[in-house]
């Protein structure tokens, strides 16, 4: 588990967090946030990803937190959540090959995570403190 939150955490600065150098470069994280074509999206019938839409391999909720998430087939999951501050790396192994099996429950669970997150007072400046208490 430890490993699994040291690779978010790297994960969030490599994605134009605070680390000493950016690895990724800005204008790409700003094309996979800014996400595709809703309305292509939309076509494809995805009934629990209303609103969301995909662009270089990953998938864009276009939520108010500007969450995104790179998906495997069997649940397995990098959530990235910028307003909460906020990485969760799922190593699932669902038996039923699709999303639709977890998004009724995972993706509620990874909202509400970030809600609690920002609740609290460790809110922007938690992650490194939240490492330390590992």
């Amino acid at each position: 588990m430890n490993s699994a939150v040291h690779l978010g955490f790297a994960l969030s600065l490599l994605l134009g967090g605070t680390a000493v150098a950016q690895i990724i470069p800005a204008q790409a994280i700003a094309s996979i946030r800014n996400g595709g074509d809703r309305a292509v999206f939309a076509k494809a019938g995805y009934k629990l990803l209303d609103g969301w839409s995909y662009r270089g391999m990953w998938w864009v909720s276009h939520d108010d937190h500007g969450a995104f998430a790179a998906r495997g087939v069997h649940g397995q999951t990098i959530w990235i959540d910028p307003a909460a501050d906020m990485v969760i790396d799922r190593f699932a192994s669902n038996p039923v090959a699709g999303n639709a099996a977890n998004d009724p429950t995972s993706l509620p669970a990874y909202r509400a995570v970030a809600d609690y997150l920002m609740a609290q007072q460790f809110v922007g400046s938690g992650t490194k403190r939240l490492l330390d208490d590992l």
